[in-house]
Order: structure tokens, then sequence, then C-alpha cells
């Protein structure tokens, strides 16, 4: 049985559920909720597929397990950040006093919901790849892999600094935002490390293609890159948003734009009087 219709109908009756959640409770954040979930599920229905096919299942199931990983350490971090406790983005909260209510509930409707929830499809997409063409795994898939894992400990390590940072500044021992750590080098380095783990997500898909004989276009350039880079425009437009709300906040964030890459870690680009919380 082809995967493909079942992955679409999960997604389908996730984005109803989170629009008509949205309507009864006056909270956009249900795809929040659900964001490190579902493309859990869509990636083992594609690994289940293979297993049950009989055909070479060796990469779906390491992909099925990095993506796991992967849901596991972000829905932890959005529990203990209050997540699952009712509390919505407040970034949705400020668009929403910035909007007529119909026009909300537009943009509600057709970005928060379907088109996020229609990403979350995009992004898994390598694993049907995968599906598509069962072959041996090689050490190119052994590669984007461990990169997959570095990766992943990269956003753990600043998410990590950015909750004790948090906690620190609840406590009264910090102020304004966080400029140490990995902080000292990205501005945004957990944002960097989410998108490149799918970015070696796709890699895995198109290593199968490449190994089932696809060649460069078709295998390693295929259609479902589309999802990885639609997953960056989405980052870098919520980052500027973001960044247009911490700015009005902090004088002193213009200066830590000016010095340190938005995305990418890089060296600062001057030195500066140390490093630390900036008020």
């Amino acid at each position: 049985m082809d995967p493909l219709p079942i992955v679409i109908a999960v997604a389908a009756a996730s984005a109803l559920f989170c629009w008509i959640a949205s309507l009864v409770t006056k909270d956009t954040s249900w795809v929040d909720r659900l964001w490190s979930i579902v493309p859990v599920v869509y990636v083992w229905i594609f690994a289940v597929a293979a297993l049950t096919h009989g055909d070479d299942s060796t990469r779906l199931v390491l992909m099925a397990v990095l993506v796991t990983a992967w849901g596991a350490r972000l829905t932890f971090n959005f529990a203990r950040k209050g997540g699952y406790s009712g509390v919505e983005d407040y970034r949705w909260a400020i668009l929403r006093g910035r909007m007529a209510s119909w026009q909300f509930q537009l943009f509600n409707l057709f970005f928060i919901v379907l088109y996020q929830m229609a990403l979350l499809v995009l992004i898994t997409l390598p694993a049907f790849v995968a599906w598509q063409h069962p072959a041996p795994i090689t050490g190119w898939d052994a590669a984007f892999a461990i990169l997959f894992v570095l990766l992943l400990a990269g956003e753990t390590i600043a998410d990590q600094q950015q909750w004790e940072f948090h906690q620190r500044k609840k406590r009264g021992e910090a102020e304004g935002f966080l400029t140490s750590g990995l902080f000292a080098f990205s501005r945004h380095p957990n944002f960097f490390f989410e998108q490149a783990q799918w970015w070696a997500f796709y890699a895995l898909g198109a290593s199968a293609a490449v190994t089932a004989g696809a060649g460069f276009w078709g295998g390693a350039v295929n259609p479902t890159i589309v999802g990885a880079v639609l997953l960056t425009v989405l980052f870098i437009g919520s980052t500027v948003f973001t960044e247009s709300i911490s700015a009005s906040k902090y004088p002193a964030y213009a200066q830590y734009r000016k010095e340190t890459s938005m995305l990418v870690p890089l060296p600062r680009r001057r030195a500066t009087a140390g490093t630390g919380a900036v008020s």
C-alpha cells in the first residue's frame, strides 16, 4: 500500500483539529503543539510501509529513529516552556492586535494551520523518496546521520543555554537578551540547527535515490527539496519578525545585530567588551 495517502489523511485530520481547536479556545498555538509530533508519525508511516513490504528498510528505520529523537527533544523543550499548558505564542497575540478580526482569522486558517501543516508533510517527504527507492545503506547515509545527530546536539545546547538564561532572568540575576555561549556566534543558533537537521534529512532521502540509480537531477536534487527550502524561508521570516520585537524592547539589540550573524554561527564581526547579558 502506498503510504503517502495515509500521511496526507493524517495531516488533513490534524489540520482540521488545529483549526477547530483554535476557534473554540481562541488560542492559535495548536499547530505549535503538534509541530514536534506529526512529523514523527509521518516518517514512521513510511518506515512501517517499507518493513511490511519486505524491502530493505534500514535507511527508513534510521530516518524514523532520527526524527523521533528530534521530536522527543523538541517536545520536551516546548513542554518545559509551558507550551502544552495553554500558553499561546506571544507573536500570534501581537499579530492579532495588528489585524482586523476577519483578517486574522484568514491568516489563522491559511497560514498558521494550512500552510504550516502542509509544510510538516513536505519536510518529511524525503522518507517517501527513500520508500520509493529501497537501496542498501551507504557511507553517505552514515555521514548524513552523524551530521543530523551533531546538529541535534547543537540545538539541544542552544536551547539549554537559552532556558538557563531565562531562568536567571526570572530570579533577577540577568536582564536583556542572551549574547554568550552559542549566542555569541549566532543570534539564533537554535533556529540554524533546526533548519539544518531537515537539510540533512533531505540528504538521506536523496542518497536513497542516487544509490538506486536516479542520478543527480531527480536523485541528489529532487522535488522534496521544496520542504527544506520552504522551512528555511519560514524561519527567516519568523526570525525577522521576532527580531523586530526584540529591537523594540532592547536598544542594545541593534549593536548585537551588527556584530553577530543572524543564523549561521560565525565569529563576531568585531571585538566587543565582554559577553553575557545585554540590557
